[in-house]
């Protein structure tokens, strides 16, 4: 386990590292602040519009910085607010197709490096790992009351292919 926890820590830190950031959002020719990124992958992925609280909570964050990230991103023409339906009083986001655009541009960035980076390993390793990290990622998921709440849901979760 200890093995794990310390690779674990190092994926994350690579991930996270402010200068993969700007290094990508030069390659992409785009000015996403960090926070930004993940909040506009989720709007990007979501099948409709999101309230706002439940951005917060499947990030893990407090929903003033969520508020405040959609504005940014609404300022640079990436998110939009529209009415919700079921609650005039409410608020929804949702990507614009610029913010579309502009979270495939990261993504391509991304998987680009790690093409590059894992252009040695075969297919079926790269298939194994994928397998794996889902699977500890649901792991994860199905212990989140232990180990603190992730901020993700079953409805995210990819299916397990074997």
């Amino acid at each position: 386990m200890v093995e794990l926890e310390r690779a674990l820590a190092r994926v994350a830190y690579l991930l996270t590292r402010v200068r993969r950031h700007d290094r990508a959002m030069l390659e992409c020719g785009l000015t996403l602040d960090r926070a930004s990124v993940p909040l506009l992958r989720l709007l990007a992925d979501a099948d409709e519009p999101m309230r706002l609280g439940e951005l917060a909570t499947r990030l893990d964050v407090e929903a003033p910085h969520v508020t405040r990230q959609i504005q940014r991103l609404e300022k640079s023409g990436y998110v939009e607010r529209v009415a919700d339906p079921d609650d005039r009083r409410a608020q929804l986001a949702r990507p614009t197709d610029s913010g579309r655009r502009a979270m495939e541009a990261v993504r391509q960035v991304m998987r680009g490096w790690m093409r590059d980076a894992l252009a040695d390993w075969s297919s079926a390793d790269l298939k194994a790992l994928a397998v794996l990290n889902h699977r500890m990622v649901d792991d994860f998921l199905d212990h989140a009351e232990i180990i603190g709440d992730f901020g993700a849901t079953a409805r995210e979760r990819p299916t397990r292919t074997a």
